[in-house]
């Protein structure tokens, strides 16, 4: 691991911002490194407001988008709301649909089936909308590239609202509006919602029609605080706003599908890290094993005596995927091994029975192992499908941009993509991608980085501080966890690995006269040699709280522990 001290702020901004909010030197630090410098800033950020909500009207197109949803409610037409099958594009989905649902009946839903339509808006969709006299789809979390597509359905007598955020091509689809704050010409002041915030913003401006305000949708945003932590957008500006609402929500009063999946649950107050390991991946199962309607079904449920049944199926196609999960994952490591490509710079592997909806979580696994850009192919109908995955700092997307001459199709982001290609041009492609990464990666991005906010020393970690840590919270992209690197740490004699398998690393750490605090490593038991025997190292860790026997307590979540010598970058 790569530890890389980020760069300090001046003493001088430090010290200004300290006397301005009257707290220590860390916290000023932690918040300048997140563009933080004033007091309005700083309560802004430690106090989220609805008010800090954009106008909806400020992104391009959304008159349009509105006035046309208006016309097809004042003519009796059929809208058929139209999401990608992941946890983004179902909230989406389930979001709008419930809301246009208050106001109108003529409302339904679609997700293409992930096998035989594969990603975004598909000629299946636009048929089934013609075939059952649908004159307006509402597309979101996809669209923004389906350019043909929406001709198509033009063609056809169906108009097309996109809300999307992801990357536009060179063209943009002619639809009725498209609503994607990354368009060139897009004034929107904030660039990074997800789908589901996306589609947030025009029940926001439909509202706003009838005489509502935000305050009135908040209901909705457990559904966009989920898609939040599911999509890893940064969690900035309004994202932050939304997901702090939306934590509330889900922790006080979460719509019955949410709160069904959340009953196995043993905590007083979830944080979006448990929405993502809890909440998200069931959500998501529902696409990858069986079919995203099954999750768009659950979350729009009212009554929680059947969405406790849904959740429980739901819960089923997860341990499945969990069984897939594993088995593909070992076949792929073993494919690599057999290929002689463990010295790559790029990890592509393939099998035709490898099942679809399990391939980006693979993709996710193997870059945790080898540390490099990754793709994981399957068999899709006639063509080859893959997930993409990337590693911090390193965009997958524009790679897969200069490899297009070999691609039918591809969408993403810079960490995540997926594409399609023909089998023939399965090699060239897997060349293209390796050269391609060969001569644009920096190589120190293929060793895992931590990213260090600030050295402090134990005496530094109170009760006091903790409760200001926790103020930085919702973190994610943008604003993650800080970590922290102490120096000049022994064990007390109390180290030691523990687990079933003893791969885990518990020890008592203390530095000079200071108080003792427990730290816990999971999945460094191999680090013990470098405590034990009074060894002096030190550590890199953030901080949180053990519960045991009713008793709290702070420890240090180790994330590496180097010998004393070993370099840091800075």
């Amino acid at each position: 691991m790569r530890w890389t001290l980020k760069s300090q702020p001046e003493s001088k901004k430090i010290e200004a911002l300290q006397n301005a909010l009257q707290v220590d030197a860390i916290t000023a630090t932690l918040l300048l490194e997140r563009g933080i410098e004033t007091y309005d800033e700083a309560k802004k950020f430690f106090r989220p407001s609805l008010d800090d909500l954009h106008d909806p009207f400020l992104m391009k197109d959304m008159d349009k988008a509105v006035a046309r949803i208006e016309k097809a409610m004042a003519n009796q037409e059929n809208i058929l709301v139209f999401g990608d099958y992941d946890v983004d594009g179902t909230t989406s989905v389930a979001l709008m649909a419930s809301y246009l649902k208050t106001n109108y009946p003529l409302v339904y839903t679609y997700i293409p089936n992930r096998y035989d339509e594969g990603y975004g808006i598909s000629y299946k969709g636009i048929n089934f909308a013609l075939e059952n006299d649908f004159t307006l789809i509402i597309a979101l979390d996809c669209g923004i590239k389906a350019v043909d597509k929406v001709a198509f359905a033009k063609e056809k007598g169906i108009d097309f609202i996109i809300c999307d955020h992801h990357r536009p091509g060179v063209e943009v689809p002619d639809a009725v509006a498209v609503l994607d704050a990354k368009q060139d010409d897009c004034s929107y002041p904030y660039k990074e919602l997800c789908g589901c915030g996306v589609g947030f913003k025009l029940i926001q401006a439909l509202a706003s029609k009838q005489g509502q305000t935000v305050d009135n949708l908040v209901s909705y945003l457990d559904l966009v605080a989920t898609a939040i932590g599911a999509d890893i957008v940064p969690i900035t500006g309004e994202n932050r706003v939304l997901a702090y609402y939306g934590l509330q929500v889900i922790n006080i009063n979460p719509r019955p599908g949410i709160k069904a999946i959340l009953e196995q649950v043993n905590k007083t107050e979830l944080t979006i890290t448990d929405v993502v390991f809890v909440v998200a991946p069931r959500i998501n199962a529902a696409g990858r094993m069986k079919h995203g309607n099954y999750a768009v079904t659950l979350l729009v449920e009212e009554e929680y005596e059947n969405a406790q049944q849904y959740a429980a199926e739901i819960d089923d196609y997860n341990s499945d995927r969990r069984e897939e999960d594993k088995r593909i994952t070992e076949e792929a490591l073993k494919q690599i091994v057999t290929n002689k490509e463990e010295n790559n710079l790029t990890t592509v592997v393939y099998q035709e029975d490898w099942h679809k909806g399990v391939i980006g979580i693979v993709a996710s696994r193997l870059t945790e192992t080898y540390y490099r850009p990754t793709l994981v192919f399957t068999r899709s109908g006639d063509k080859l499908a893959a997930s993409a995955r990337s590693v911090r700092d390193f965009d997958i997307y524009n790679v897969l941009e200069a490899c297009s001459e070999h691609i039918e199709q591809f969408g993403g982001h810079k960490y995540a993509a997926g594409l399609t290609l023909k089998e023939e041009n399965y090699e060239a492609f897997k060349q293209a991608f390796e050269d391609e990464v060969s001569k644009t990666i920096d190589r120190s991005l293929l060793i895992p980085e931590i990213k260090i906010d600030a050295k402090i020393d134990l005496k530094d970690i109170t009760s006091k501080f903790y409760r200001i840590l926790k103020q930085f919270a919702p973190f994610g992209p943008e604003n993650m966890t800080p970590i922290f690197m102490t120096e000049n740490l022994t064990d007390t004699g109390y180290g030691k690995c523990v687990g079933e398998d003893k791969t885990h690393l518990r020890m008592t750490v203390k530095q000079g006269e200071s108080n003792s605090i427990v730290g816990i490593g999971f999945g460094m038991g191999d680090k013990y040699g470098l405590i034990s025997d009074k060894k002096v190292f030190k550590a890199v860790y953030s901080i949180d709280e053990n519960e045991w026997q009713g008793h709290v307590s702070l420890q240090l979540k180790l994330r590496d522990i180097k010998g004393i010598d070993e370099e840091v970058n800075e």
